[in-house]
């Protein structure tokens, strides 16, 4: 394997699990983010604080380290500039063409639904508030709202009654990423559950999924996920065509985390993608698969034989949440949650704290017919230790 020179563009918790893969196969990594001191800098070889919106700068930092691969982490990113590097001869993950439509809902969004007929929420897109108004009239109450271009569930809500319309879009549009300032509003799905499939798409080798992680999130961000997921042949096998034909119509190698919603009726119906590692998939570092899903992502990178996938343990993640606002590294309490036999606890290592942000995870596993539910609640239990605050941020 010859050695190549990785440029990770965001820093975060994925970011860093993406670099310990690449450092243990003995790979060069600079790492970049916004702020100094993001978890993946702890741990690559160099790094540049720069933002990522600034086309120059971006450049600049790819001219100094001239990468071989450069794999973005992050939604917001001067898109633009990754078909030129790639023109050039380096490597985007997975694709300029993959990270350009996935930054932006209505590019991803488009694609499942107007090109490939995939089965989506129904939605619109609005700019103004009038625009916004009219599709909440077409679409109904309970609608759900988003930027088009956000992170980690920031600025969506779910409106019940028009009275909650104007708060709705001001929080969406105040925490739009990017220069996209729009909002998507989708019809509410009555889902059972959510599940993503980690889909891994290869250089030279068929399309592989991992068994599917079901999960639960609030105001759009990961709370806690685990795996297996009951699902029936039948609807996984849907939820496996569609991530097929919708990463193979984006192009290129890497893992991507396919959301979807199943409903009461067992209907699955495509929700969000992104083209890396997703928060959801942090329970594969518990030993449920033979492989974690960053030892995949780098795998495929690199266009590294991926024998199989295939489940090892039943597990599950919970998130560690900051109940307090902190200029300064939080005191973690890991004591309780060590006690317990086949726990890990995985601490980011962020540099300040804010409320509700993720700080770390706890993972819990056990045989492979165990109990998930079990699971799922000692996981939980155990991370309202380390800070003080559940997973739900109670």
């Amino acid at each position: 394997m010859e050695k190549k020179k990785i440029l990770l563009l965001g820093s975060g918790e994925l970011g860093k699990e993406f670099v310990i893969a690449a450092k243990r196969a003995g790979q060069y990594v600079i790492a970049c983010d916004r702020y100094a001191d993001a978890p993946a800098m702890q741990v690559a070889d160099e790094c540049e604080v720069f933002p990522m919106l600034d086309g120059d700068a971006l450049e600049a930092v790819v001219r100094k380290h001239q990468p071989d691969i450069i794999v973005p982490e992050i939604e917001a990113i001067r898109t633009e500039k990754l078909f030129q590097f790639e023109e050039q001869g380096v490597q985007v993950v997975p694709s300029a063409r993959a990270v350009n439509y996935t930054m932006n809902r209505r590019a991803i969004r488009d694609l499942a639904s107007k090109e490939l007929g995939l089965r989506t929420a129904k939605y619109f897109y609005a700019k103004t508030l009038e625009e916004f108004k009219t599709a909440a009239e077409a679409i109904g109450f309970p609608c759900v709202v988003k930027p088009l271009m956000s992170s980690s569930g920031h600025g969506q809500s779910y409106v019940y009654k028009a009275e909650e319309l104007v708060a709705a879009f001001q929080e969406a549009m105040d925490n739009s990423r990017g220069d996209v300032k729009e909002v998507i509003i989708e019809e509410f799905i009555d889902f059972e559950s959510e599940f993503t499939l980690l889909t891994v798409t290869q250089k030279n080798g068929p399309t592989l999924f991992c068994p599917p992680i079901g999960h639960v999130q609030k105001g759009g961000d990961y709370r806690e996920s685990w795996q297996p997921y009951a699902i029936s042949d039948e609807a996984l096998a849907k939820a496996q065509h569609m991530a097929d034909e919708v990463t193979k119509a984006l192009t290129g190698a890497g893992i991507w985390g396919v959301e979807f919603f199943l409903t009461r009726q067992g209907e699955v119906i495509f929700s969000e993608l992104s083209p890396r590692p997703h928060d959801t998939g942090m329970v594969t570092l518990g030993h449920t698969t033979n492989l974690s899903e960053f030892e995949l992502h780098f795998r495929a990178v690199m266009g590294l034989p991926i024998a199989g996938i295939h489940l090892e343990h039943a597990g599950a993640s919970a998130v560690i949440r900051s109940g307090v606002e902190s200029d300064k590294p939080l005191d973690y309490h890991v004591e309780e949650a060590l006690r317990e036999d086949r726990t890990r606890i995985r601490i980011f290592g962020k540099p300040d704290a804010h409320v509700g942000r993720r700080m770390g995870v706890v993972l819990c596993y056990g045989d492979l017919d165990a109990d998930t539910t079990q699971l799922r609640d000692k996981a939980k239990r155990l991370a309202k230790t380390v800070l003080g605050t559940d997973p739900y941020g109670k």
